[in-house]
């Protein structure tokens, strides 16, 4: 039976009792750091230092939840009911919650010369859906240096762009909060209309999807990039998530942009260029990221559920999105491509996929087609909203994509908290949480097959 804990309850409360030691699976220690850190943000959060209105204790616990999992669902307007400096610990939460606090110990660790050890590296090992315990403190430099780098470029680009409107402070601080909002994929922002006033400006629109994209690439992806700067000598897994992310959000903007540009409500009033933008901004930060550049509830229903499609397939492994990831969806079309053209092996650009790799993919999807079903099915419960409009709102949750028909505030207790649940499990990860779930064990005992009628 999968078990969470390395030890029998009993035995565990013994040993606890004893040593003081919880021997816990690195998934619930990870798990229990998220929580962790969600309560210490909302604690912050319910200081009067950081509230411009006053905000409840279960606002400030959804706020510190959504940032921490780097969803972008959000019961406050930040830019109103918080002051700079609240402004300030959501952003951090944000920053720790979706490079990961792992990163930060595993980088103290390193700074201090201590030796990591066996248990953490299984957690870093959990946390960065890796193999190698050799190149667990290499990830973890590398997920730092990339991310100050693309942060520090952007907020510079944004700062000197937005500086010809404002002032430089405010300039500077709003290009610090959206420049790390957007690599981080959390998608939330200050501007009252998200990014729909940016539908004409070229910078922006493409500094904050660049971050995005940067963001949801994963960190192995870019390092690769970053090392042998070579097509031909990239990994195999870099050039299959370069060319699935391309394909994936041209053909999403094709779509898009010819379901949207004669509804008068959200493109067609625009010029052909703002279009373009407007749609491009949608369609890449609906894989991972919360803005918007248009009003969600004001689209067509065939382009919201274009990106519940795209919120539900996300970005790539080891990144700051979440999703089933594109690597998962793409060896999924393998496998039915296999299937229809009666293949035995499931061949993916010159390689064979494994026979693990295919179950992990496809008990990932099924694992979370169930969870986003079940979350529809409680909030359709306590809710009388249009069916589209929870799913969106569930999808957003589970995918911690926060791209929201301004439904959040609107919901009862019970849905928001059922929400906070989703946004820690598709932060984390179904196959995570389950984690193959504690020790593996294998049986003796060979049963005969099965013969079952399939179709």
């Amino acid at each position: 039976m999968p078990r969470l804990f390395t030890v029998h309850p009993l035995q565990a409360y013994r040993r606890v009792r004893r040593t003081g030691q919880l021997h816990a699976s690195p998934p619930v220690v990870l798990a229990g750091s998220f929580f962790i850190l969600t309560l210490l943000g909302m604690l912050l959060l319910l200081l009067p230092a950081a509230q411009a209105q006053p905000i409840s204790i279960f606002q400030a616990l959804f706020t510190a939840a959504s940032a921490v999992t780097v969803t972008g669902l959000m019961v406050i307007d930040p830019a109103q009911a918080l002051t700079p400096f609240g402004q300030g610990i959501l952003l951090a939460l944000v920053q720790i919650g979706g490079i990961g606090f792992v990163t930060f110990a595993i980088i103290a660790s390193v700074t201090l010369g201590k030796r990591v050890s066996l248990k953490y590296q299984a957690l870093a090992l959990e946390a960065f859906n890796q193999t190698s315990v050799a190149r667990i403190r290499q990830t973890a430099l590398t997920v730092l240096k990339f991310s100050l780098i693309i942060e520090g470029v952007a907020i510079v680009i944004l700062t000197l762009w937005w500086w010809r409107h404002n002032n430089l402070h405010d300039a500077f601080l709003m290009a610090v909060f959206h420049a790390i909002s957007a690599f981080n994929n959390a998608g939330i922002t200050l501007f009252p209309d998200s990014l729909s006033g940016f539908v004409g400006d070229p910078v922006t629109t493409f500094v904050l999807t660049g971050c995005i994209i940067l963001g949801g690439l994963g960190f192995s992806v870019l390092a690769d990039i970053y090392h042998k700067r070579a097509w031909k000598t990239l990994a195999y897994y870099t050039r299959l998530m370069l060319i699935g992310t391309l394909v994936l959000n041209l053909c999403a903007l094709t779509l898009f942009w010819l379901i949207e540009s004669r509804n008068p409500a959200t493109l067609a009033h625009l010029p052909l260029p703002s279009q373009g933008l407007a749609s491009w901004i949608q369609v890449v930060a609906a894989r991972t990221a919360g803005f918007a550049a248009m009003d969600v509830d004001l689209m067509h229903d065939s382009s919201r559920f274009l990106l519940v499609a795209l919120m539900f397939i996300g970005g790539g492994s080891l990144s700051t999105a979440s999703g089933i990831k594109l690597g998962t969806f793409i060896i999924l079309l393998a496998v039915m491509r296999a299937y229809i053209l009666q293949r035995k092996e499931v061949v993916l650009m010159n390689r064979t996929i494994t026979p693990e790799a295919i179950h992990k993919a496809l008990a990932l999807m099924m694992m979370s087609g169930l969870l986003v079903c079940i979350g529809i099915f409680i909030v359709s419960l306590f809710e009388q909203l249009p069916f589209l409009s929870v799913m969106t709102e569930v999808m957003s949750a589970f995918s911690t994509t926060g791209l929201s028909p301004d439904l959040t505030q609107k919901l009862s207790l019970p849905s928001q908290i059922l929400l906070i649940l989703l946004m820690f499990i598709g932060r984390l990860g179904p196959l995570t949480l389950v984690y193959n779930l504690g020790t593996r064990s294998h049986s003796r005992i060979r049963y005969p097959d099965a013969q079952m009628q399939i179709g």
